[in-house]
C-alpha cells in the first residue's frame, strides 16, 4: 500500500475488511461479503454497544439514516443516485460502500460531456479484432460490464455531465440487467449476476447541465447528502482528513485546536456572506465546501512542513485560505479583503488569540496576489 499515491478502500482497510468478514455471521445478500450490519459498522464505526473485540474507525461522518437507506437500497434490485452539494463527501460514500460489500471500489465510469456510450457498455481491441475478428476476447468490457459479471458493485460519478445518450444506455442496463452485444453471432448477452447494483453521484449544483430522463428516475433510489453545517461534525471531518495526509507523508506536526476553530469560524463567515449576498459578483467562486476546507489545512501543514518552522501558525493558515480561494481577479481578492477588514480586524481586537496573526497573513497574502 506504501507504494501507491492513494490506494482505494478495499486496500486501505483491508485488515479491517478481513476481520469483520470472519466475526460476520448474519445474513449477507446475494454475494456480498458483509452483512448490512456489517457494511454499516465498516463505514460509520464502531461503538460499545456492538460488542466487538477491536475498534473499527470511522470514515463517513454523516447521518446513519442516510448509510443505512443506501445500503438498503444497494440490496435491492433498483440503482443507487447520491446527491448532493460539492464536498460533501458522495464519492467518498460510494466508495466505502463498494469496498465493503465487493472488496472491489474500482469499477468507476468518471461522467463527463465526452463520455460514450462505449464507457458503460464495451469498445473493442482493434489490433485483435483484426487479427482474429471478433470475439469475446477481443470485446473490451466497460467497469459496468465488468460489474454485471462478477456481480458486483459499479460505480457512475458525476452522472448529470454525461450526455442524454449515455444515460439512456444506463436505463436499459438498469431495468434489463443485461447487455447485447450484436456484433458476436454467439454468447452475444452478457447477463449480470446477482449482487450487480450501480452507485452514482450527481452533483446538485448541476442542475440544468443534463437533467435525468424521468425514466432514468425511476431506475434509482435517490439519496441526498446534505451539507454538513454542524460544526463540531464539519471539525471530525477536516480533523480525520489532516490526520490521514500527516501519516501518508509522515508528518510529525500538530495542529492546534484553537487553529481547527479559526478555519471552522472564517468558512462560517464566509458562507453567511455568501448566502447573503445579492448577486454572483459578491460571492466567491468557491463552493466553500468541507472538502475545501480540508484542502486549505492540507496546504497550510504542508507549507508548515516544508517551508516552515515545521510548526502550524495563523499567518500560513490565512495565506492557504487567501490562496486556495481566491480564484477570481479582482472579484474574489475584493470579497476576501472585505472580509478581512469588516469580520477578521474587529474580532483581533475583541478576541485576540490567534486572530491578529491571521489577519496580518490574510492581508499579505491579498497584497501579494493583487
Amino acid at each position: 500500500m506504501s507504494d501507491l499515491l492513494r490506494a482505494p478502500a478495499e486496500i486501505k482497510y483491508a485488515e479491517e475488511l478481513d476481520w469483520l468478514e470472519s466475526v460476520d455471521d448474519s445474513p449477507k445478500p446475494f454475494a456480498w461479503r458483509l452483512s448490512p450490519k456489517m457494511v454499516r459498522l465498516f463505514v460509520l464505526g464502531s461503538e460499545r454497544a456492538d460488542g466487538l473485540d477491536r475498534e473499527i474507525s470511522q470514515k463517513w461522518f454523516g447521518d446513519r439514516s442516510i448509510v443505512e437507506r443506501a445500503i438498503v437500497t444497494l440490496a435491492s434490485d433498483r440503482g443507487l443516485l447520491l446527491i448532493g452539494d460539492p464536498g460533501t463527501g458522495k464519492s467518498w460514500l460510494a466508495e466505502l460502500l463498494a469496498s465493503a460489500i465487493s472488496r472491489n471500489s474500482t469499477l468507476v465510469v468518471q461522467g463527463t460531456a465526452g463520455t460514450t456510450e462505449d464507457h458503460i457498455k464495451y469498445s473493442w481491441n482493434v489490433s485483435m479484432v483484426i487479427a482474429k475478428g471478433q470475439s469475446r476476447e477481443s470485446m473490451i468490457p466497460s467497469p459496468i460490464m465488468t460489474a454485471m459479471e462478477a456481480g458486483s458493485i459499479g460505480r457512475f460519478e458525476e452522472l448529470t455531465r454525461s450526455t442524454s445518450d449515455v444515460q439512456d444506455a444506463l436505463i436499459s442496463i438498469l431495468s434489463e440487467k443485461y447487455i447485447s452485444v450484436p456484433e458476436l453471432d454467439s454468447d452475444g448477452i452478457v447477463f449480470a449476476k446477482p449482487g450487480f447494483s450501480v452507485i452514482a453521484t450527481a452533483n446538485s449544483r448541476d442542475r440544468g447541465v443534463n437533467d435525468l430522463s424521468s425514466a432514468l428516475k425511476r431506475r434509482f433510489n435517490f439519496v441526498r447528502i446534505p451539507v454538513v453545517t454542524n460544526k463540531k461534525s464539519e471539525a471530525e471531518i477536516v480533523r480525520f482528513r489532516t490526520e490521514e495526509l500527516l501519516r501518508r507523508h509522515q508528518i510529525e506536526l500538530d495542529v492546534p485546536p484553537t487553529l481547527l476553530d479559526v478555519l471552522l469560524r472564517s468558512f462560517g463567515d464566509l458562507r453567511a456572506a455568501a448566502a447573503s449576498a445579492g448577486s454572483d459578483d459578491e460571492k466567491l467562486e468557491s463552493a466553500l465546501s468541507t472538502a475545501e476546507q480540508i484542502g486549505v489545512l492540507e496546504d497550510a501543514v504542508l507549507h508548515s512542513n516544508f517551508f516552515g518552522e515545521r510548526a502550524l501558525t495563523a499567518r500560513t493558515l490565512a495565506s492557504s485560505l487567501v490562496g486556495s480561494l481566491a480564484r477570481r481577479e479582482p472579484e474574489d481578492l475584493a470579497i476576501l479583503n472585505k472580509y478581512l477588514h469588516g469580520v477578521v480586524e474587529p474580532r483581533s481586537k475583541d478576541e485576540g488569540g490567534d486572530w491578529p496573526e491571521f489577519l496580518d497573513g490574510g492581508r499579505d497574502a491579498i497584497a501579494t496576489l493583487s
